[in-house]
């Protein structure tokens, strides 16, 4: 197994939009420690390609994902500024392979968090604020076959996301508490609170900070952390609009075509 030549598999298929059969089912040996290492050589050739890293991805935050990917702990993954949507703008599907829509909390940073024992009062101290968002994920993985070993390969399924237009000081808010109505073409379709991110998106922030710590990486003041799905993903095809509201924070809308 040659996690070089795989993490180009994937790098491809995200740049041709085309699935890979499943890394698990093809090396029944890969670890999670491998598909880190998929996962880096991902990012490096997007680097290479002229793009910026500009933040973190947590995924695999519920219980109920966990479960079925049989796994106790969350991923990560990275963002950089080709994944930027603009707040409004639309999602084009030819670029996409099997997207789905999560609403989630961004946190910003001002000041870098460098694991381990990073605390949840830690991460609200070195937060500017936090905003509404969308994840677009999308598989690599022909048909959403994963496993926790395939999604962190893919670098945690990112695909793209979209902030909303307000930046909030979290001071104001109970994260933990902090509602989410998700509509897809003017219909409810997704609801949800912050504790649904492991107890509170803050704890999903410092586990994140935690285990970059232990692999050597650290957070970094000015990055967008993306905390964690409050609702289960929705499919989206050409022609959706979606719009998400949080409580006391805002609102964030992407459409598809």
């Amino acid at each position: 197994m040659d996690t070089v030549q795989l993490g180009n598999e994937l790098y491809d298929a995200q740049r041709m939009a085309r699935p890979s059969e499943p890394l698990t089912s093809r090396f029944t040996q890969l670890s999670v420690m491998d598909g880190y290492k998929i996962q880096e050589q991902i990012i490096t050739r997007r680097v290479e390609d002229g793009e910026r890293i500009i933040g973190k991805k947590i995924g695999v935050t519920s219980q109920a994902v966990m479960d079925m990917l049989k796994v106790d702990q969350p991923d990560f993954g990275q963002l950089t500024d080709r994944m930027l949507i603009n707040q409004g703008d639309h999602v084009s599907m030819s670029k996409m392979i099997q997207p789905k829509a999560e609403g989630e909390i961004a946190f910003v940073l001002k000041h870098d968090l460098s694991g381990p024992g990073i605390t949840v009062a830690d991460v609200l101290r070195a937060t500017e604020g936090v905003m509404a968002c969308f994840e677009i994920v999308d598989s690599r993985i022909r048909d959403w076959k994963i496993k926790i070993q395939d999604t962190v390969a893919d670098n945690a399924s990112c695909g793209v996301f979209v902030l909303g237009d307000r930046l909030v000081d979290h001071r104001d808010l109970d994260l933990f508490t902090t509602g989410m109505v998700l509509e897809k073409n003017g219909q409810i379709v997704g609801t949800g609170a912050g504790a649904a991110t492991m107890g509170s998106p803050a704890i999903a922030v410092a586990w994140l900070a935690n285990t970059l710590g232990e692999l050597g990486m650290s957070l970094k003041a000015g990055e967008v952390i993306l905390s964690g799905a409050l609702s289960a993903m929705v499919p989206v095809a050409a022609g959706d609009n979606l719009r998400m509201t949080l409580a006391g924070i805002g609102s964030c809308s992407v459409r598809f075509d």
